[in-house]
């Protein structure tokens, strides 16, 4: 018996030692793939960076340019994966009840058998990212050699400042795009170019523009009347047009000068039968992209690896906002202004709660909601004690119903400093842009559910309240 028992526990012992040996030497291999990681990271941003300050006319280089954005940011987000801890609530928490701890427990028995699965995906992703940044890094010797051919862009001050509120963020394929559009020849003589931009809602196509064109001054213009002389014409269209009454604007601007241009908006597809030259399609950021974003937006200047509680933060409520932009932006304002972890987690639950509402309501994201103009839920966004508060899709200030109503920063109802909400209906600035064209975003806000959707014609809808 003796010599039983001393074999299974030197068997035990020995499986022991082995699984202790294998972590480790996982541990240090998945440690050593984030170190290349890195340093891969480091040699392609700087790359990126460079690209970003020169016309590129080549389309073949943005394609490969824009390979290197796409792999860079999936890298940021898998290294971030890796390096934080999802944020543990527990000290901001309530104590723990008796008839809780069972829940919580059952909770942490289910979290620790996910924890093996979880860190199988996770190798798994940081080894593709690793293999495809390898991949990047070795066939960009030629495209590094090409780059420094291109002629730098002329940069005013804030220009150079890369990581602050003013300059537009990941578009710099799309910037290429539109340049090397308005800077093409017309053809035939005398006919101004055709640039369609398409992109989803709140996506950034008028900034596009405005960063493309590197200018802060934008002139609106009535009825059909254009001077001749060199013009850039922006027309956003909200719905689809007749072709027959896109001729006769069309025609309008004929009597342009000599190397005019034309560059068409719109979230619709079909608008770019319009066009003259291939259409620039304005995608939505990935969640690498929109990930990174908001936490540089949220930080600042402060460094997050100093912070990794509010790193942890943001990145989960980045994850939950789905590429939201504008809510994005407005958060980002608030947590920036205050770098608490007790108010960050504040943040983070109200959104959450705003979420299960608006799943519960309505079956689906804000952000699906909105991009079909339909309202949303923020009732526990402001205050959940408050009776339900509806938000209308925002617009410019210039198409909102002319109807004289009390204005309120979405910012200060989220963080609490504006408590009086105003009766029955008024409205929410969601966010005022800080690159051109300067845009102030503004919904209509509703107390009740009495509302009415009228369209002024057939090719203008907007959101009124009766």
């Amino acid at each position: 018996m003796e010599v039983a028992l001393s074999a299974i526990s030197g068997e035990i012992l020995s499986r022991l030692i082995s699984f202790i040996i294998k972590k480790h030497t996982e541990r240090s291999c998945r440690e050593e793939k984030l170190e290349r990681l890195h340093h891969l990271l480091l040699r392609v941003h700087t790359v990126v960076e460079e690209a970003e300050g020169r016309y590129i006319t080549n389309s073949k280089m943005l394609v490969q340019l824009r390979m290197l954005v796409d792999g860079m940011y999936k890298g940021y987000h898998v290294l971030n994966t890796f390096r934080l801890k999802p944020f543990e609530e527990g000290p901001l928490q309530e104590q723990v009840t008796p008839s809780s701890a069972l829940s919580a427990s059952l909770k942490r028995t289910r979290a620790a058998s996910s924890i093996m699965r979880t860190t199988m995906s996770f190798d798994h992703e940081l080894q593709a990212s690793l293999e495809n940044l390898e991949t990047a890094v070795a066939n960009m010797t030629e495209f590094v050699i090409l780059l420094s051919g291109c002629k730098q862009m002329h940069k005013r001050p804030y220009d150079t400042y890369i990581y602050i509120d003013n300059f537009m963020f990941s578009r710099v394929v799309e910037k290429q795009e539109l340049i090397n559009a308005l800077l093409q020849d017309n053809f035939p003589i005398g006919a101004p170019a055709v640039i369609p931009v398409i992109g989803a809602y709140r996506i950034g196509k008028k900034s596009l523009v405005g960063y493309a064109c590197n200018d802060d001054t934008f002139y609106e213009i009535g009825g059909e009347t254009f001077t001749p002389v060199r013009t850039l014409v922006v027309v956003e269209f909200i719905s689809d047009v007749d072709d027959s009454e896109w001729v006769k604007f069309y025609s309008a601007t004929l009597h342009m000068g000599a190397g005019s241009k034309v560059v068409i908006l719109s979230r619709f597809q079909e608008v770019a039968r319009f066009g003259t030259v291939k259409p620039i399609l304005l995608r939505s950021l990935s969640q690498s992209e929109f990930s990174y974003l908001f936490k540089v937006l949220a930080f600042a200047g402060t460094d997050p690896k100093n912070h990794p509680q509010l790193e942890s933060i943001a990145m989960e409520l980045a994850e939950n906002i789905n590429g939201l932009l504008l809510v994005g932006n407005m958060l980002a304002d608030l947590l920036r202004t205050n770098q608490n972890v007790q108010f960050w987690f504040h943040i983070l639950k109200r959104f959450r709660n705003s979420l299960e509402r608006n799943f519960s309501k309505f079956g689906e994201h804000p952000k699906q909601l909105l991009e079909r103009d339909r309202p949303t839920d923020i009732t526990m966004l402001i205050s959940p004690s408050s009776a339900p508060l509806h938000l209308m899709p925002s617009h410019d200030e210039s198409s909102l119903c002319k109807k004289e109503l009390s204005k309120v920063k979405f910012g200060d109802l989220v963080q609490g400093s504006t408590t009086i909400l105003p009766k029955e209906e008024f409205q929410m600035i969601i966010w005022e842009s800080r690159i051109p064209p300067f845009t102030k975003f503004i919904a209509n806000c509703i107390v009740d559910k009495h509302t009415c959707i009228s369209s002024d014609n057939k090719k203008r809808k907007s959101i009124c309240i009766q």
